[in-house]
């Protein structure tokens, strides 16, 4: 066991000796029972601890041939449709509560339209409420978008790319700095609204916040840098190029509740830049979220005269969510959310010839060496595990410790989860909020029942918290590498332990399952580092040394390999995804020479 103190944005551990297997249990911040008895969420008033400060890091007409074949797609949970007896959100006075006052700052209402189209706000599909998931409580209507609102949408969207694209680059990149602009004055209410509607805790609500403005950040120089190149010719006089980059018309982007409005920026931000416009579909649980960013993008384009069919969003199921996948209007559609959903949104995607960004499940893994500093890898594996309740793409699912500090790491890192604050996440302090629905819950209960029914011991947590919301125990399992489940992703705060003795078995763990979206090792030598990074290292999209699996900086492309997807978003080239390539050959001669020196005639 470690017992330890706080200082700002740092863990220090000193080592006491006690068993790793005792009853886990928490200090006076929070006391969690045995796996086989849940306990309700103490008042944190009582707390003898300081918290554990987690550092956040920062086109054609429609198609008129034979129809496409319909793939139906799976309707993630959606938010709770209202009865016309149910009680509403000003019966349940969510917008009464001193604490909610910043939802009127954001502009949304105990019943909000729920579609953006045309530039007006509108909505003629079915009322549904949306709740928090710390009670389950209503926090407000809001109508949805029916198929005849994305119709009529997508037709000024369309038109409106007429427009956009035609605006010089780096204009258009002033519109994007002012939309950070605009983002950055009402950054804490909407952290707050993030926090409130998903569950994430407030620092890492902010910071998903930040990160859009971030990404507007970066768009606006990007603006000026959607370069090509020139390419030497074999023909004299001829020269070639690959300098033409045009925009693609429209992008539709479809985002997933765990980051409601971050994937949003990552691209929005660079399709708008690139001259494209954005049909934008955001999560079915996390309405508000969609409505509060979308007014906050409309006005300005409001204020600089320009369409707001520019940038179009509605909150709906999946037959919005099918629309867009099927609609040749859209020639690049973004999708993130599981591998299987995924795969159909491909299917139909690529039915048409267009093109897909896939950003999906991730099954990530640290591995820690012999050489490694234990306290900067706990202090990672906490963040990486725990962090979003384990809602992330990039939460660290498994952990592979060497032989030779299995023991002394998981005391350490047991001791640390016995400090963890679960709790409300708007409180100051909290570090683990809730599951963002109550079929997560049940999800994450289902799973541990598997876990033990395929060999897991149960070393920390294990539970669900008896609360009005979705709170569950951080946890973490002994389980072997070659167990069904550990190949599967349990999307919560779950983390599966297991030993290896070499460097080439540690990697052929962490290659083994089908996702392929990030990896990190902790070590000192360089030989193990270049190995880790070379072509028989880690097969992910995100290879990281010394630091967790997430927490990605937006200057970097993000996305992963295999059942992941294969997408990259965010920085570095990604831009290019978002424009058609020509490339131009210029004779400026009088003779006609051919490549390859063929002669004809």
């Amino acid at each position: 066991m470690c017992e330890a103190t706080f200082t700002t944005g740092k863990l220090e551990m000193r080592a006491k000796s006690t068993s790793r297997t005792a009853p886990p249990h928490h200090s006076a911040t929070l006391r969690l029972p045995p796996p086989s008895s849940p306990s309700p969420i103490p008042s944190r008033s009582s707390s003898s601890h300081s918290p554990l400060h987690l550092l956040l890091q920062r086109p054609p007409p429609p198609s008129t041939g034979p129809p496409l074949p319909s793939v139906a797609l799976p309707d993630p949970p959606r938010a709770v449709r209202s009865s016309p007896s149910g009680r509403n959100a000003d019966d349940m006075g969510a917008f009464a509560k001193k604490e909610h006052q910043f939802l009127n700052e954001l502009g949304l209402a105990p019943r909000n339209p729920g579609s953006f189209a045309c530039g007006a706000w509108g909505g003629s599909g079915p009322v549904v409420t949306t709740t928090s998931p710390t009670n389950n409580q209503v926090i407000a209507e809001v109508v949805e978008a029916s198929v005849n609102d994305y119709e009529e949408g997508m037709r000024a969207c369309f038109d409106a790319a007429r427009t956009w694209m035609a605006i010089p680059a780096p204009k258009r990149g002033e519109i994007v700095r002012q939309i950070g602009d605009a983002l950055r004055a009402k950054l804490h209410h909407l952290g707050r609204l993030v926090s409130l509607e998903m569950g994430k805790i407030l620092p890492e609500g902010i910071g998903e916040v930040q990160e859009i403005i971030d990404m507007c950040d970066y768009a606006v120089g990007l603006s000026r840098q959607l370069n090509g190149s020139i390419i030497p010719s074999e023909r004299p006089n001829h020269m070639m190029m690959e300098v033409v980059w045009n925009p693609l018309g429209v992008v539709g982007v479809i985002t997933a509740f765990n980051f409601p409005c971050a994937v949003l920026g990552w691209n929005a931000c660079i399709a708008l830049v690139c001259g494209n416009c954005v049909v934008w579909k955001g999560a079915p649980t996390t309405p508000l979220i969609t409505i509060a960013m979308t007014k906050i993008v409309a006005s300005v384009l409001e204020k600089n005269n320009l369409p707001g069919a520019i940038f179009t969003a509605f909150c709906g199921g999946a037959e919005i969510g099918q629309a867009i996948a099927l609609d040749t209007r859209i020639p690049l559609v973004s999708f993130t959310g599981s591998t299987r959903a995924g795969l159909m949104v491909q299917q139909q995607v690529n039915a048409r010839f267009g093109k897909c960004l896939l950003e999906l499940s991730g099954n990530n893994a640290i591995i820690v060496m012999h050489d490694a500093d234990i306290q900067l890898a706990v202090r990672s594996v906490l963040f990486a595990a725990v962090g979003t309740a384990g809602q992330r793409c990039t939460t660290c699912r498994r952990l592979i410790l060497h032989e030779s500090i299995y023991h002394t790491f998981l005391d350490q890192l047991v001791e640390v989860y016995k400090q963890v604050r679960i709790g409300d996440p708007l409180e100051k302090g909290t570090l683990l909020g809730p599951l963002h629905t109550p079929a997560s819950k049940e999800n994450f209960l289902k799973g541990i029942q598997t876990i033990k029914s395929q060999g897991g011991k149960i070393l920390f947590g294990g539970s669900a918290i008896e609360s009005e919301g979705n709170f569950v125990q951080p946890t973490i399992v002994e389980i072997s590498a070659s167990a069904p489940v550990v190949k599967e992703e349990l999307f919560g705060p779950v983390l599966y332990v297991m030993k290896f003795q070499t460097l080439k078995e540690a990697i052929e763990i962490n290659n083994s399952v089908p996702q392929g979206l990030s990896s990190s090792i902790f070590t000192k030598k360089p030989e193990i580092i270049f190995k880790w990074l070379g072509p028989h290292g880690s097969d992910c999209g995100i290879v990281n040394v010394n630091i967790p699996t997430n927490g990605a900086e937006i200057g970097g492309a993000f996305g992963g390999e295999k059942a992941t997807g294969g997408g990259r978003e965010a920085g570095s080239d990604s831009w290019k995804q978002y424009m058609r390539r020509a490339t131009c050959t210029i004779n400026y001669g009088s003779e006609l020479p051919l490549a390859q020196g063929i002669n004809f005639g």
